[in-house]
């Protein structure tokens, strides 16, 4: 009997389990209806949640913050639960059909309720996944390397005085250690090599920093530069009082240790001010600074002082004989002999072996070498150290008038200034400096001859080429020095100075009219003036720079009394907004730079300005009137720049007071009636019509250096039209919306097809391409062997950069199967384009790149990169973190290759 009740009990709870089990899954099936529904609206939730999330998250990177890991783990759990959701909600509808009896059964129970499980499922998910996504922060500081190498020259026989500096860093009873010496010692570049030598071993140390201070000692410039490297370096920070910087540097640093190098002192600098906490042995921190006075490593507290001296004489015949070269140390018997007394009279500095062993590197008979000894001998110039400048003035008197004028001239600019060569040359030709051409387009070959010439004698130095590829050149501050000494002093014939420089020197307002009496050249650039309120008598100024200021106001007499002024420059001073009527009495004004003001009109009164060679209106954002036949007056204009980059305005469509189509097309045929130019950069052109009447005037095809168009009449662009404008160096092509090609379609001339065919683009350096939304590819940039800088974005059908499908077209056209692109490209942009699979079907050199930077290019998964690229040019990678770590590589070499040149995402809309 108990086994019998036994059984009963069992097969009652298989019953009933089997109940339940069928009542669960009916639930699944009978519930569909609802919990669809029910995710549909809690995946609308995610996705608003997710997107708040990602905002305040992209907010964070543009500060140069750093996501968490729990918020991007929780970013990626959602991307993945959306896509799910999306794909069962997509299936709904049918499940839904296959329900009957009032949707308690379905036609194929089985799959309905593995279908209504997975709903129940995810929908719980969800909920759970939202719960979770609620967060304090969102991102952090972006921890900073710990040392930025930096360029290093050629070390001249420092290896000794490296092992002393080392020695007392690893001293911990010295904190500060100033090292010291006369300039051109080779102060810059052991303080180089001890920050690079932190990279290799740190020695314990958490971060190493490195600031410039120079002449013009300024606190706010040495923590904009610390507060980088420490994780402050957005807009709202840059903003903060020198106090509450100084609060927030000592913030971070008291709790790390660290090594400052400051280069290049003039004076003290007060560490309190600054927010650097004064090293010591407790925290083991370390200051090291260069400086040309033993007066200032006292005033900063140095534990260490250390003297860089002179070569000795072995190493400074070594360094000599580098400079002038075996092919001319070996082309007369006497020459050695009388070269090493050469080197002797140098004293062993650094800076003059290098100079004058390049000023001496062509001369071939010992007549020369001899004259050079005595020239050196009988040096009395006044002393402004002594050992320097006259050895430094050896070289200068060695060069031609023209070329001393022309280095003076670049004294004008602040110290440490990348001086680009193009306003450089234009501004000589302006000045008459470049007198043996009449025209500009030959005289800019002058100009490039003189700078290559300073070049070579060490007088200028080759500057880092700006983002969009154009040449810079600057001058050591040693040398800066002198040629001021030479420049600004008075000459006994003369009993006035012919230069006053206070380029970059924090000046609030303009200087005492007594400083301009005299001046033949006047330099205030890069200075804090707002009012020009001053009438100075200038009767010999020929050269005024006033660029890079904050001038709001210039009085209407203060043009009134330089009846000799030549050249003038206003550019970059963003809160001018109009001209005073007085500029009108400038009638020997030659050169006359507005670029980047925000003038809203010109006067008519301009047109007494008939010498004008040079008008740069380039970048004049609010510029909205310019009086009709005013362009026209000016009848020896050489020089003529109306337009805004794209990349000035980040890309955006231009303001509305900006000059309109109408006003375009007056200003062009104004233009033509100029029979002089030969640099003509205008605004944009608007229809294919307007192109095709530019391109048939020929002054316009030899002087166009940069055009930009936009037209939406055709969908076929023969890119080859512009082919023979001689010196096209940037283009933008903008919001042609119809356009789905740019063909490569040879033109015809005289019935006959061209043969022979040479790149007609070589000019073109720099190349932007947006808002063209049906283009699918650039594949005619095969045809600009020069690109230095190609950015492309909001293009929502770009599949590929070059197309190999089109190879046989470019073929065609260049006479060979496959021409190496971008060896010259040293910018990449790429920016919103959605459809993006490619930019080259195959690995690149890319011998120059220095920068890509990719932004929602989601279909983008390969770069055009092996592990031969680039080689011995370090790249830099920047894009968003999951695009980067998709990323498909040739092989792991190729990986690790490029895995330290990654920086993070970065801002499309700001940096294009």
């Amino acid at each position: 009997m108990g086994n019998c009740f036994s059984v009963q009990c069992s097969f009652e709870n298989i019953l009933i389990r089997g109940w339940d089990c069928i009542v669960g899954r009916a639930n699944y099936v009978c519930k569909l209806k609802e919990t669809l529904p029910a995710l549909a609206a809690a995946l609308a939730e995610l996705r608003v949640q997710k997107n708040d999330v990602q905002r305040e998250v992209d907010l964070a990177e543009q500060r140069q913050l750093k996501r968490l890991d729990q918020v991007q783990l929780w970013l990626s759990k959602a991307e993945t639960m959306i896509t799910e959701a999306e794909n069962l909600i997509a299936d709904g509808p049918q499940q839904i059909n296959n329900l009957c009896l009032g949707g308690c059964l379905s036609k194929n129970c089985l799959s309905t309720y593995k279908f209504g499980k997975k709903v129940a499922k995810m929908l719980q998910d969800i909920r759970d996944h939202m719960s979770k996504g609620v967060f304090d922060r969102v991102a952090e500081t972006r921890p900073a390397a710990s040392v930025v190498v930096r360029p290093e020259d050629r070390t001249v026989a420092l290896e000794s005085t490296i092992d002393k500096v080392w020695s007392c860093i690893m001293d911990n009873d010295v904190g500060i250690i100033g090292l010291y010496g006369i300039g051109g010692v080779g102060k810059t570049t052991l303080l180089t090599q001890i920050n690079n030598k932190f990279s290799t071993t740190l020695q314990g140390f958490d971060i190493v920093i490195w600031s410039l201070v120079s002449k013009d000692y300024n606190v706010e410039k040495i923590q904009d530069r610390i507060g980088g490297r420490i994780g402050f370096s957005d807009e709202s920070w840059k903003n903060r009082s020198v106090d509450q910087k100084a609060e927030d540097i000592y913030g971070v640093l008291r709790h790390k240790r660290f090594v400052v190098l400051l280069d290049d002192l003039w004076e003290r600098v007060d560490l309190n001010k600054v927010g650097i906490p004064k090293p010591s042995k407790e925290n083991g921190s370390k200051l090291i600074f260069t400086t040309r006075s033993l007066e200032v490593c006292g005033e900063m507290e140095a534990q260490k002082n250390l003297e860089l001296e002179c070569l000795k004489s072995e190493e400074a015949w070594k360094l000599f004989q580098d400079k002038v070269g075996d092919e001319t140390l070996n082309s007369h018997p006497d020459i050695p002999k009388l070269a090493e007394h050469v080197a002797k009279e140098c004293d062993g500095l650094p800076l003059a072996l290098i100079t004058i062993g390049r000023a001496m590197a062509r001369k071939r008979t010992p007549g020369e070498w001899r004259y050079a000894i005595e020239k050196l001998k009988r040096s009395t110039l006044p002393k402004m150290e002594k050992e320097v400048y006259p050895l430094l003035k050896f070289s200068y008197d060695n060069l031609s008038s023209t070329m001393k004028c022309c280095l003076l001239y670049c004294c004008l600019y602040p110290e440490d200034y990348n001086i680009p060569t193009k306003t450089l040359v234009e501004y000589w030709f302006c000045e008459g400096l470049l007198n043996e051409f009449d025209r500009f387009s030959e005289a800019q070959m002058q100009g490039d001859n003189i700078i290559n010439s300073l070049l070579s004698a060490c007088l200028l130095e080759r500057a880092e080429e700006s983002i969009y590829g154009e040449n810079q050149v600057k001058m050591h501050d040693v040398i800066r020095d002198m040629g001021l000494w030479i420049a600004c002093e008075p000459k006994e014939e003369e009993k006035e100075k012919s230069f006053f420089v206070k380029a970059g020197a924090q000046l609030l307002e303009e200087p005492d009219v007594k400083a301009w009496e005299g001046a033949k050249r006047m330099s205030v650039m890069k200075n804090q003036i707002k009012v020009l309120r001053g009438t100075p008598k200038c009767p010999s100024l020929r050269t005024l720079f006033l660029s890079q200021n904050k001038l709001q106001v210039i009085n209407d007499g203060f043009f009134q009394f330089m009846p000799h002024l030549t050249v003038l420059d206003l550019s970059w001073n963003r809160d001018l907004k109009a001209l005073p009527k007085g500029i009108s009495q400038l009638i020997s004004l030659e050169c006359l730079d507005l670029s980047g003001t925000r003038i809203t009109e010109l006067q008519m009164e301009l047109k007494s300005l008939t010498k004008l060679k040079m008008l740069d209106m380039s970048e004049m954002l609010r510029l909205r009137r310019i009086p009709q036949n005013l362009i026209s007056s000016f009848s020896k204009l050489q020089i003529f720049r109306l337009g805004i980059d794209v990349a000035v305005r980040g890309g955006f469509p231009k303001e509305d007071n900006v000059l309109d189509g109408n006003d375009n097309e007056k200003v062009i045929v104004e233009l033509k009636s100029l029979q002089h130019l030969n640099i003509l950069r205008i605004p944009e052109i608007q229809s294919m019509s307007a192109i095709q009447s530019f391109l048939s005037h020929h002054l316009f095809r030899c002087s166009t250096e940069a055009l930009e168009f936009t037209f939406q009449e055709t969908n076929v662009f023969n890119v080859l039209c512009l082919e023979h404008m001689e010196r096209l160096e940037m283009l933008d092509i903008r919001g042609c919306g119809n356009m789905e090609e740019m063909k490569m379609e040879k033109l015809h001339t005289r019935g006959s097809p061209s043969t022979n065919y040479t790149s007609g683009f070589h000019t073109l350096r720099e190349v932007r391409i947006f808002s063209c939304n049906k283009l699918k590819d650039v594949t005619w940039l095969f045809l600009t062997p020069n690109l230095r800088y190609l950015g492309i974005w909001n293009c929502s059908e770009m599949e590929e950069i070059l197309s190999e499908g089109k190879h046989g077209e470019v073929a065609d056209v260049v006479g060979i199967p496959y021409p190496t692109p971008f060896l010259n490209l040293l910018y990449l942009r790429l920016w919103d384009l959605p459809e993006l699979k490619s930019i080259y079907w195959d690995a690149l050199p890319f011998p120059c790149l220095k920068h890509i930077k990719i932004g929602n290019c989601p279909k983008l998964k390969k770069l055009p990169l092996n592990s031969d690229s680039a080689k011995g040019n370090h790249i830099t990678i920047q894009g968003p973190q999951d695009w980067w770590e998709q990323l498909e590589w040739e092989n792991e070499a190729t990986r690790n290759a490029f895995m330290p040149s990654f920086q993070g995402p970065f801002d499309g809309r700001k940096q294009l």
